[in-house]
């Protein structure tokens, strides 16, 4: 089984509670939205074919037992969860990072499922999937990605959403939108509301800036 493979690449990871952490990113082609903000609208066609196997070949060349698989949007090719499901039997920790608008269902769910559900700003709010509420695991995460105020007050009422409806142990990720909004300013909103979540930074776009991934 062949997937469409936009690039591999070794890197610090700089989202999700694994943020710090060395690990290969696998990008996968193409993306069934066009949020405003998307920082990786090189991956929508871009890509080569490659069989499951020589995926596995090149993530085994890094000394790494982390591994995203990422987009575009993963779900987006019919063979994802197959790759997922052999990197996990070879013992990889792998995390998926998709846009919250695919069942999540079809995931392994060894897999750290990462579910970056959509705010206004974004101009794909419509397109979340907000059943995959119910579809997290304990391991699972949940991401928004946050511009202004209109953004903070929507994830703050799916987030009481994935309260009700799913473990209490799910992280949820509030991330500013580069260059929109300031830490500060969310971190404010997030105390004045005693929310329990993580504020979450792009930390590679701190390290080699808002356009580089790796050295």
């Amino acid at each position: 089984m062949a997937l469409k493979v936009n690039e591999i690449f070794y890197s610090i990871q700089g989202e999700s509670s694994f943020a710090g952490w060395p690990c290969v990113f696998v990008r996968l082609s193409g993306c069934n939205l066009r949020c405003s903000y998307c920082d990786t609208k090189y991956a929508y066609d871009a890509g080569d074919e490659l069989e499951i196997n020589d995926i596995l070949e090149r993530v085994s060349r890094y000394n790494c037992r982390l591994i995203e698989v990422t987009g575009g949007e993963p779900l987006a090719q019919r063979g994802t969860p197959e790759l997922i499901r052999r990197l996990l039997d070879k013992g990889y920790n792998v995390l998926l990072e998709t846009n919250g608008s695919m069942d999540i269902s079809i995931v392994d769910k060894r897999c750290i499922r990462i579910v970056d559900l959509k705010c206004p700003s974004s101009g794909e709010k419509d397109s979340n999937d907000l059943k995959n509420l119910k579809r997290l695991g304990k391991k699972d995460e949940l991401k928004f990605v946050i511009a202004d105020r209109n953004d903070y007050e929507y994830a703050k009422e799916v987030l009481d959403l994935s309260l009700a409806d799913s473990p209490k142990s799910v992280i949820a990720h509030f991330s500013p939108c580069y260059g929109k909004i300031t830490l500060k300013e969310l971190s404010q909103w997030i105390l004045e509301d005693s929310l329990n979540v993580r504020l979450h930074i792009q930390l590679h776009k701190f390290i080699w800036g808002p356009y580089e991934k790796s050295v």
